[in-house]
């Protein structure tokens, strides 16, 4: 099975119909489809690069929010006022 995309499988049958019947336009429409299948490969990279980054970010954050909590925590063990940090952790919370 041929596991070329199907742009590109279109592209090279445009381009054996312009070589062979002498048909340019076939051969612009090939080359229209190479260019948009490598931008689409482009933007898929591109949105892989950004969940990757994202999700990267996410798992800093909950390591802040952890330490966030325990620094809470501590303030209240020993008898301070924790309300800015409860305030901060509901937000990341989203509560």
């Amino acid at each position: 099975m041929d596991e070329k995309p199907e742009a590109l499988r279109q592209a090279e049958w445009l381009e054996g119909e312009a070589i062979a019947w002498g048909i340019h336009r076939y051969r612009r429409a090939a080359d229209e489809l190479r260019r948009l299948h490598e931008a689409h490969e482009w933007q898929y990279k591109m949105a892989g690069d950004r969940l990757r980054r994202v999700e990267k970010l996410e798992a800093v954050n909950d390591e802040l929010l952890k330490a966030l909590q325990s620094a809470a925590h501590v303030i209240d063990v020993l008898g301070g006022s924790s309300e800015r940090y409860r305030a901060a952790i509901a937000k990341a919370e989203g509560k």
